[in-house]
């Protein structure tokens, strides 16, 4: 007699049954082939997806620093275009002062 069950695929389509071992495989496919003889891909896997919310928390931290970093290089930028510059006459001026004084 035919009976029903639950699986779980992969992205390549291959089955699973449980859906940390299928993870597992996405992410070990992800990494690709890590290291010399075994691949240590799959242990690699293993560890991020238990430490899956510091991961995260990480991935977090490091989006919201691009973002500062982002927006401060875009302040500088302006800027720099609107910062008029010196003339050069005030520059000579500035280092005769220093000379004079030494």
């Amino acid at each position: 007699m035919a009976i029903s069950g639950l699986g779980f695929f992969d992205t390549r389509g291959q089955y699973f049954k449980s859906p940390e071992d299928a993870t597992l495989s996405d992410l070990a496919g992800l990494l690709g082939r890590v290291g010399e003889g075994d691949s240590l891909a799959p242990g690699i896997a293993k560890i991020l997806l238990l430490k899956r919310r510091e991961v995260e928390a990480i991935f977090a931290d490091h989006d919201e620093m691009m973002h500062i970093h982002s927006e401060s290089a875009e302040a500088m930028s302006r800027s720099r275009l609107t910062r008029a510059p010196r003339p050069k006459s005030a520059q000579v001026t500035s280092i005769t002062a220093v000379r004079s004084a030494s």
